[in-house]
């Protein structure tokens, strides 16, 4: 029967081409309604997060700036204390005890009581405690302090420990300013703690200057038992509210908060103490509390900056744009799906015909697999039942056992063609493994099914001769169409060529290994994949001695030979190695490893690279210890650059340093100089004394010369009598103190035998475009200079 004649229309009276239309867009209107549903939750849900984050946010801020608060007027009540109970306090004292406050705060400070009698005695007691140019000021019109004018008291600032770089302002005297002689008298009057209004403070960088200043009165312990004991000074406490506030706290620019902090505490207008300059994001929302420091209130207020409403932007039209596209994409899938609804049907048809076709196809499919089986004639396939009887015997196992598949199919089972020694001990082995018995008809089975996932195994079988053949076997289920086990399926490949193989290749191994422990150093393959992963496929014994690492540690890793290798050397090897992979060139290197237990070691390796199938390189190569010969060519090297006979550097070292010198500076970086000297009458010396004496006042020039040199210069012989100080990030006048340091250390110290041996010295600064020749020229000339002038001089750089 057709399908087009019992097919139903959508709702029995909806066409198939306008229910598609009429699906798509009721799809469409719906996703609309419930995109704008989510969107208006979403939008409720982003405000309350926002407000929850703010509020959690500016609460943690106020309670921050109130703590700091409450701390700096504890730290000045135990300042106050001190003096108390402390009776006289010395600057040292004061200083001692107010440095560890200085946390948050700019300034302590401590301002005596000074009647206008007393002026003069006490400026001169604070010059005598070491302040010698100290004296009561007050202000000028440019801010600046200048004497006081004669008053009957004075409270000038005695001691001061400050944060600000532009010192501390002492003898400034506090009653010379309204704000703060009305800050000492209320604190005065209330016997404790007050605090000024917005002042600019003295002695703060500008950008610190607003701020304020916290008082409290310091009275003797005689005056307790008064009703209002009147004080003899005051302990100050300076403090910049950009300091108080913003210490700790992440930049302005990356603040999320806006804060402002206003004093209530005034008669007049509202004065605003501190407000954040990173200016209020565009929110309603705001945070605003009172808190009270000593007889001030102030009012803090908080809002979102613009940052925090950036982090912290909605995502709801994100999800209308995305729930728009989805609903759109829906219509359109539903509007396919419905109209090749008919197409579906068309295809059902065609495919239950070709149904049909491969049902008849797969009748013959048994009849070629067993043809399949008897062709594979190097593998061994066998089946069994459940009781282990064997059902298929392909020509393959006929070939490999002997047997006829008639001896065998419902005659033999599989276990009657293992070797049973072999079955026991893996039955007695599963049985211990499992903590209960194995049967010996089910050891080869357990091993592919249970234990391992249906990997091989090495069994031993018995021809029909009797004869033993090693194979790889691999033992699965065989499960019906209802996946019931039904039976097993075995399949046996003979692997007797290959244990042969590998028995060679093992001797091969054993043959390798013996050699190369007799080769000194190391053998190694060396490969890098094409993902760049390092690894020693191969590595003999002698690795152990040059990197102390243990071979087997390297076959998958060659990051710990890295690790070993000095870290002024592993990127110039890196960097080799990758060279040697591009181009397939020879590698060669020397250069130094850490060794934990022997320390520094110099190695030598080379090797020969090859391109792999799969793209990675193989170098195969070998290592050596050559710390040996490093330490030969470092003696040999130093004995070309060292004079043999004074024991200091030779002229080839000085012309090799020179150089280098010459390069750095001409690239603009720091100075250089040189300074000549040439022992005078050295000539006459040897030809009073001989030349043995001759060579030991060499020596002994050399060894006086040296020990007032510095680290960085270089002490040279030219040869003969005449030597060479290079001397790097050295001008000129610091070349000619040194010069002259040199000459009076050498005429200060006799040579026994010999008396006092001069010299004379010439100096040179490098300029800009000159060589080394012309340096030295120039430093040879002043030698020359110096030696008419009457030797034994130093002669100044020549112009």
């Amino acid at each position: 029967m057709s399908l087009h004649s019992v097919r139903p229309k959508i709702l029995g009276f909806i066409s198939e081409d306008v229910s598609a239309w009429l699906v798509a867009l009721l799809v469409l209107l719906f996703g609309c309604v419930l995109t704008g549903l989510l969107a208006w939750s979403t939008l409720n849900l982003y405000q309350q997060q926002l407000r929850q984050r703010f509020q959690l946010l500016a609460s943690e801020r106020y309670s921050r700036i109130e703590e700091r608060f409450e701390d700096q007027e504890q730290r000045l009540d135990g300042l106050k204390r001190f003096f108390i109970n402390s009776g006289a306090v010395s600057r040292q004292d004061f200083d001692g005890y107010t440095q560890p406050l200085l946390h948050r705060t700019q300034a302590y400070a401590w301002a005596p009581r000074v009647s206008g009698t007393e002026r003069a005695s006490f400026e001169r007691m604070a010059q005598e405690q070491g302040a010698p140019d100290y004296f009561i000021a007050d202000l000028n019109a440019e801010g600046r302090l200048q004497r006081a004018v004669e008053r009957d008291e004075y409270i000038p600032v005695l001691y001061s420990q400050t944060q600000s770089p532009l010192g501390s302002p002492l003898g400034f005297d506090l009653l010379a300013q309204p704000m703060r002689r009305d800050t000492l008298e209320r604190a005065r009057l209330r016997g404790g703690v007050a605090v000024s209004q917005p002042v600019r403070l003295v002695g703060v960088e500008p950008s610190y200057a607003r701020g304020i200043i916290l008082a409290s009165p310091v009275s003797l312990r005689a005056d307790v038992a008064m009703s209002t004991p009147e004080p003899y000074g005051y302990v100050i406490a300076v403090i910049s509210m950009r300091q108080l506030v913003v210490d700790g706290l992440p930049e302005q620019s990356q603040d999320n908060l806006f804060v402002q902090i206003i004093d209530l505490s005034t008669a007049e207008s509202y004065g605003k103490l501190y407000e954040s300059s990173n200016g209020p994001g565009d929110s309603p929302l705001a945070v605003s509390r009172v808190l009270s420091l000593a007889d001030h209130d102030y009012q803090v207020n908080i809002r979102p900056s613009a940052l925090f409403l950036q982090a912290n932007h909605s995502s709801v039209s994100s999800q209308v744009i995305l729930g728009t596209l989805l609903s759109l994409l829906l219509s359109a899938l539903l509007y396919v799906l419905v109209s090749q609804r008919q197409r579906a049907l068309r295809l059902v048809e065609q495919r239950t015909e070709e149904l049909r076709v491969r049902e008849q196809e797969l009748r013959g499919t048994h009849g070629q697999l067993r043809s399949v089986l008897n062709a594979a004639t190097q593998v061994a396939i066998i089946a069994t039942d459940l009781r282990g009887v064997i059902s298929t015997f392909n020509a393959g196992a006929e070939r490999m056992l002997g047997y006829k598949s008639a001896e065998v199919v419902g005659h033999l089972t599989l276990e009657s063609l293992h070797l049973p020694a072999e079955l026991n001990v893996r039955a007695q082995a599963l049985s211990q493994r499992y903590g209960r018995q194995i049967p010996m008809c089910q050891a080869m089975l357990v091993d592919g099914s249970e234990e391992s996932g249906d990997e091989t195994r090495e069994w031993t079988l018995v021809r029909h001769d009797g004869s033993h053949l090693v194979v790889n076997m691999l033992a699965t289920p065989v499960l019906d169409d209802h996946g019931l086990w039904v039976g097993h399926l075995a399949i046996c490949i003979d692997i007797t060529e290959r244990k042969r193989v590998h028995e060679a290749l093992a001797a091969r191994d054993r043959l390798l290994k013996k050699l190369s422990a007799h080769v000194p150093g190391g053998i190694y393959q060396f490969q890098v994949d094409v993902q760049g992963h390092a690894s020693f496929p191969y590595v003999s014994d002698g690795i152990r001695d040059i990197y102390e690492i243990e071979p087997q540690q390297l076959q998958l890793d060659a990051e710990p030979v890295f690790e070993r290798i000095h870290p002024g050397d592993v990127a110039r090897v890196r960097t080799s190695i990758w060279t040697s992979a591009k181009r397939l060139s020879p590698w060669r290197e020397e250069y130094r490893v850490q060794l934990p237990q022997r320390g520094l070691r110099w190695v030598r390796g080379e090797a020969t690279p090859e391109r792999l199938a799969g793209g990675g390189v193989l170098w195969h190569g070998y290592l050596s210890d050559i710390s040996d010969l490093k330490r030969v060519e470092e003696e040999l090297r130093a004995l070309s650059v060292t004079d043999s006979l004074t024991g200091i550097h030779n002229r080839r070292y000085f012309q090799e340093r020179l150089q280098t010198e010459m390069a750095r500076v001409e690239r603009g970086v720091g100075n250089l100089a040189v300074i000549m000297l040439d022992i005078d009458h050295f000539k006459r010396i040897n030809d009073q004394h001989g030349h043995a004496i001759g060579d030991m006042v060499l020596r002994g020039v050399c060894e006086r010369i040296s020990l007032r040199l510095r680290r960085t210069d270089v002490f040279c012989r030219l040869g003969g009598e005449e030597f060479m100080v290079l001397c790097p990030d050295t001008d000129g006048r610091q070349a000619y103190v040194l010069a002259e340091e040199l000459w009076r250390g050498l005429r200060s110290s006799p040579i026994d035998g010999v008396g006092v041996v001069t010299a004379s010295f010439g100096i040179a600064s490098w300029r800009e475009h000159e060589g080394a020749d012309g340096l030295l020229l120039r430093a040879d000339s002043g030698v020359y200079a110096a030696k008419q002038a009457g030797r034994d001089r130093v002669e100044a750089e020549m112009v």
